[in-house]
């Protein structure tokens, strides 16, 4: 089923952080276990700048510009280098990494992902680090039409088929989802929303009935 929220279709930033956003959910459902550090790290240095500059203007408000020119002056100084840190977090260790955890047989999976300017394509690097052996890094790219359709409508199952179908590690946790990638690939950029749920209400009714009637067939006729 479609998503309710809608985003525009045509901003690359809200294609990549609704996309961002389903990963940790998708994973976490399939019981992986999240590692917070690099995200509390960027929170914690963004709201260490931010607790600065907050102290700096308060007690420039209460005792004025001379009294605390000197504090002031090391505020400044202190912001700048926190600021320059968080830079350098972002840009050198995170690389773009928008989720980090644990699978359930005790492999280490990263996940970073990308955009290029004025490009609808979805761009996925992902390293599993098993518990014994060598990493291996499996890189994908993908447009962003396969699962949002056309109202901007953001369409799970297909999005989390791309994963399972090219992650060993995540087809094991999710091996129903794994098998629908055996079907073609959809592309829901011309599909309306109502469109899709009408085809998954009729799937759903479709099953009830071969199901209710192989129930029937299988009664056998009393002498």
């Amino acid at each position: 089923m479609a998503s309710q929220e809608r985003i525009a279709v045509h901003n690359l930033a809200d294609l990549k952080n609704t996309s961002d956003d389903a990963i940790p959910n998708y994973l976490n459902s399939l019981n992986f276990k999240q590692d917070n550090r690099l995200i509390d790290t960027r929170l914690a240095l963004g709201y260490s700048a931010f607790a600065i500059a907050a102290a700096c203007f308060f007690w420039d408000y209460k005792l004025g510009f001379e009294p605390t020119k000197y504090y002031t002056a090391a505020a400044v100084a202190a912001y700048t280098l926190l600021n320059g840190v968080l830079t350098y977090w972002i840009g050198f260790v995170e690389k773009g990494t928008i989720y980090e955890g644990t699978a359930p047989d005790g492999s280490k999976i990263s996940i970073a992902t990308s955009t290029k300017k004025n490009v609808p394509t979805y761009n996925i690097k992902v390293t599993i680090t098993p518990k014994k052996g060598t990493s291996e890094t499996i890189e994908l790219a993908r447009p962003f039409t396969e699962w949002f359709d056309a109202q901007g409508h953001f369409v799970a199952p297909p999005f989390q088929t791309v994963f399972a179908a090219s992650v060993p590690l995540i087809a094991k946790a999710d091996p129903k989802r794994a098998q629908v990638a055996a079907a073609p690939a959809a592309d829901f950029s011309n599909v309306d929303a109502d469109v899709l749920d009408a085809i998954a209400a009729s799937q759903t009714t479709s099953t009830g009935a071969e199901a209710a009637s192989s129930g029937k067939k299988s009664k056998r006729r009393k002498a």
